[in-house]
């Protein structure tokens, strides 16, 4: 009790500063409707008409949750309304490139710290990558990839041999994954680079008065000791995955995912609809954040460092 207290207190301070901003916000439309309508409005009124907007410029957070019920329970799972065939589209994309990302990450960071001349020349291109913005880079590779063909991940006649249909979610998304891979391996990389030098020299030298190889020392030394420094940039990696993923469904066609949500909601002034999809999103991201701390508490459990 004594540790939820403090959140629930944090929780309720937000969400009374947030219904006192969207009364600042959206009070000139409230005082404009009654100027054309020649009509005084009193504070009670104008609060209320605050709160109640179909298109606010700062949606309450009662209407935001009103939304995700009606998209997320009332709505069938297979409707273009439904959040959850959105986040659905989303989550793919996301898996997809964090399993990109984290094995590119994975071995990029090994060949640098067993590889001098990939140390120096991989490592800077790394850190350069990083300041393209993926805004830019999105529609090239989206652009890229559709005119090679090759946005179906498995393909059409694949997908339908295996799931008897093509799913939703497996229609261009290879652009998408690539785009949250991109994102998310330089992550991977630069906490395993740290986990995989972390043993001091004594450990190293230890290892080699045994003569043991440097595969050896590998996986009986630097993998475990990176283990920590893993997971942590796994975590990091997977919000950068899901943001890759919302960036690239900006640009991608059909429409689809919750990154299109926000957009088409963008185009029809549905303020509303873009704070739903950013919760969505949110949910969706603390929820895989967390199934990786799981693992981790596991894992490090097991093998003795928690």
């Amino acid at each position: 009790m004594r540790n939820i207290l403090p959140v629930l207190t944090v929780v309720a301070v937000i969400i009374v500063i947030w219904y006192a901003a969207a009364i600042g916000m959206n009070k000139k439309w409230t005082y404009d409707q009654a100027a054309r309508a020649k009509v005084e409005v009193s504070l009670t009124e104008m609060v209320k008409d605050t709160w109640t907007q179909d298109r606010p410029v700062l949606p309450a957070p009662h209407q935001i949750v009103q939304e995700l019920y009606k998209s997320v329970v009332l709505k069938k799972v297979t409707s273009k309304r439904s959040l959850v065939f959105h986040g659905t589209i989303t989550l793919a994309a996301t898996m997809l490139g964090f399993v990109f990302g984290t094995l590119a990450g994975i071995f990029l960071a090994v060949g640098i710290v067993h590889n001098r001349a990939m140390d120096m020349s991989v490592m800077p291109w790394a850190i350069a990558s990083q300041t393209i913005p993926i805004l830019a880079i999105a529609p090239m590779i989206v652009v890229v990839m559709n005119s090679m063909g090759g946005t179906d991940f498995l393909g059409k006649e694949t997908a339908t041999a295996i799931f008897g249909y093509q799913p939703a979610f497996m229609k261009g998304l290879l652009p998408k994954a690539v785009i949250a891979a991109y994102l998310s391996f330089f992550p991977v990389v630069v906490g395993m680079v740290k986990g995989l030098r972390s043993p001091d020299q004594m450990q190293l030298d230890l290892l080699k008065t045994y003569n043991a190889s440097n595969s050896r020392t590998f996986w009986a030394l630097r993998l475990p000791s990176s283990t920590p420094y893993l997971f942590t940039s796994l975590k990091v990696g997977m919000a950068a995955s899901l943001v890759g993923a919302i960036v690239s469904e900006l640009s991608s066609s059909p429409l689809r995912g919750l990154g299109a949500r926000m957009l088409t909601g963008s185009y029809y002034g549905q303020t509303i609809q873009i704070w739903a999809a950013l919760f969505a999103a949110a949910t969706l991201a603390a929820t895989l954040v967390a199934m990786i701390s799981m693992i981790e508490r596991i894992s490090l459990k097991r093998m003795g460092m928690n």
